[in-house]
């Protein structure tokens, strides 16, 4: 079976920049040179508005969803899946198309969290919700969430290989994330 093909279409599918193709099909500045710099829905949402982030967000969300669930779908085995759901998460943050240079992946690592489990995704959105409610500061709601997105998936999944990708995921978030935990720590944080 050619199933082992998931791993590089998930890169590929991870690599489509929504946040550049957003802005460009709405008239927007590139988001990689305006804002944060960043090409991520936050970033798309203080320099075009709510709809242009809106579509940036579903589109980074899918990007991770659509690989890992159809993958999931065609019952490979878990090993494959972890991979796949690792592949479209880092295509995203290294995306060939755009000189590997991507967002930070939280949009599509809940993508890759539902297409796991839709529990496990929904407890990452609820974690991320609490925390916005309490703080209003995305940055530090996608960190917390992302960093008991592992315990989670230890005790919604239950599969060890599904947990370490989570893990992974986790760190690569947290390390894209350095920015602004110095601007948390600094008290900076928009």
């Amino acid at each position: 079976m050619m199933a082992w093909l998931f791993i590089p279409a998930a890169y590929l599918i991870g690599s489509i920049s929504s946040a550049i193709i957003v802005c460009r099909l709405m008239g927007l500045p590139d988001p990689r040179e305006q804002g944060s710099g960043n090409p991520g829905a936050t970033n798309v949402m203080r320099i075009g508005g709510k709809k242009a982030a809106i579509i940036t967000l579903l589109g980074d969300l899918l990007k991770g969803l659509i690989p890992v669930y159809a993958a999931n779908v065609l019952a490979v085995p878990v090993e494959l899946l972890a991979a796949t759901g690792l592949a479209a998460f880092i295509g995203h943050l290294y995306p060939i198309f755009f000189k590997f240079e991507g967002g930070k992946g939280v949009a599509t690592s809940i993508g890759v969290l539902l297409g796991f489990s839709w529990l496990l995704g929904l407890a990452f959105v609820g974690t991320w919700l609490a925390v916005y409610k309490l703080g209003k500061i995305s940055s530090l709601s996608a960190l917390v969430a992302s960093v008991l997105s592992p315990i989670y998936a230890w005790f919604i999944v239950g599969d060890v290989t599904l947990t370490g990708a989570t893990l992974v995921m986790t760190v690569l978030l947290v390390w894209r994330h350095q920015s602004n935990i110095k601007k948390l720590l600094a008290g900076d944080e928009n």
